[in-house]
């Protein structure tokens, strides 16, 4: 049996405060990311349910991680956590978290059409 190391635990106030510690305004990051203040702001308040879904999720996350100076993967593992997704490569996910990932994001209306 592999051993987890404890990633940080990170919580909605957190993101915000640690952001702010590094002296990083929204407005920088969403200059330098091109993710709008709104995306951002629901990333700190940990409403991931106000993203665009699936891999933008992700990919927001990590440029987010990247600005702020955080551990990327300690920041999608609080996202997995909160959201109830699997991390690639484990057991699936219920069938619930399916149902409402694949009507989340841009590609279900692609899907849809397959």
């Amino acid at each position: 049996m592999q051993e987890q190391r404890s990633a940080p635990a990170f919580g909605p106030a957190d993101l915000a405060a640690l952001r702010q510690q590094r002296g990083v305004s929204l407005e920088q990051i969403a200059e330098t990311t091109k993710i709008s203040v709104a995306y951002l702001r629901a990333i700190e308040a940990g409403r991931f349910d106000l993203l665009p879904g699936g891999i933008y999720d992700l990919n927001y996350l990590r440029q987010y991680a990247r600005a702020v100076g955080l551990d990327e993967e300690a920041l999608i593992g609080y996202y997995r956590r909160a959201t109830g997704q699997a991390a690639p490569g484990s057991a699936p996910v219920g069938q619930g978290s399916r149902a409402r990932q694949w009507l989340r994001g841009p590609a279900s209306l692609l899907r849809s059409l397959v």
